[in-house]
């Protein structure tokens, strides 16, 4: 089974590398190899390798840069998911994308289920719900992952930027009515590869079946108690050279942190129906930040 690997080089991308290779002959893409921004390069891509399982982890990201850049982040969000939606309805692949809780206005007390009418406040959030709702509305068999705060050792993320805030501040405004469960991105890539065992042993999706999944780590927190938590973690191991401390990082309304997009107040995602359908429970994802952080030390002593 040949299975393309679209983002190679981002942080869940970089983890599926090593989780999808048990199921098959992975070809793994970055930008370099196939740029989604360039829809005829992706055409051609599929058209010549013709893989059984496309797995999409490639995406724009940048949610403030999107408002100036709607078309770029509409092309690459909406366009290149609908032209791999396309394929694999016509060869009858699998296609895995990954989606966000910014799809939400975050107007709800309790967390986000799937069923939960999505209302994106921003040009990102819009252009991942309308890549969504293209997928769906090929007809291909696809399993859609919307997930949130993504961290990991590689790739720009929030504990990399609180990090390096901590190596040169005193003290430090972070934004705590903003609520989300930080996600690793190794967690991502491990129940990826897990769900597409069980499918490949049990019944895979029927023809044209179309599964959305919320998929976030346990334990949801502040923009505000997360970088506390980096920062008290990071302070007590050895390899970082911290100014800052938890207590310098003062709790700010969003009000006073005026970004151009705006951000959903409660991105808290319900994980439930994943759990239940693959017998799963999502981990607290402070371990896996302990991890990262010890990875990182170890980088910063040449190791």
């Amino acid at each position: 089974m040949t299975i393309l690997l679209l983002g190679k080089d981002g942080q869940v991308g970089w983890q599926l590398q090593r989780s999808l290779a048990p199921h098959g002959r992975v070809v793994a893409c970055g930008r370099g190899e196939c740029d989604l921004a360039d829809l005829d390069e992706v055409r051609r891509l599929l058209r010549d390798l013709r893989p059984s399982v496309i797995v999409n982890a490639a995406a724009y990201t940048a949610v403030d840069k999107a408002e100036s850049e709607p078309e770029l982040a509409r092309r690459i969000n909406t366009e290149a998911p609908a032209v791999l939606a396309a394929a694999a309805a016509a060869s009858g692949a699998l296609l895995v994308h990954y989606s966000t809780d910014y799809v939400y206005d975050g107007n709800k007390a309790e967390p986000w289920v799937e069923t939960d009418p999505a209302a994106p406040l921003g040009v990102y959030g819009g252009s991942k719900l309308a890549g969504e709702e293209a997928i769906r509305a090929a007809g291909c068999r696809s399993l859609i992952f919307r997930t949130s705060w993504v961290f990991g050792a590689r790739g720009g993320n929030f504990v990399k930027t609180i990090l390096r805030l901590a190596r040169e501040k005193d003290s430090l405004n972070v934004i705590d009515d903003q609520i989300g469960s930080p996600t690793p991105a190794a967690l991502i890539a491990t129940v990826t590869g897990v769900v597409l065992a069980m499918l490949r042993r049990g019944d895979m999706l029927a023809a044209g079946e179309s599964r959305l999944y919320h998929l976030a780590a346990a334990r949801p927190v502040s923009w505000h108690a997360f970088a506390r938590t980096i920062v008290g973690l990071a302070s007590a191991m050895p390899g970082f050279e911290l100014r800052l401390t938890p207590d310098a990082i003062r709790p700010i309304p969003a009000t006073e942190y005026p970004l151009p997009a705006r951000r959903p107040a409660n991105s808290c995602l319900d994980c439930c129906r994943l759990e239940n359908d693959f017998g799963l429970q999502m981990p607290d994802w402070q371990p896996y930040l302990e991890r990262m952080l010890q990875l990182l030390a170890l980088k910063r002593h040449g190791y």
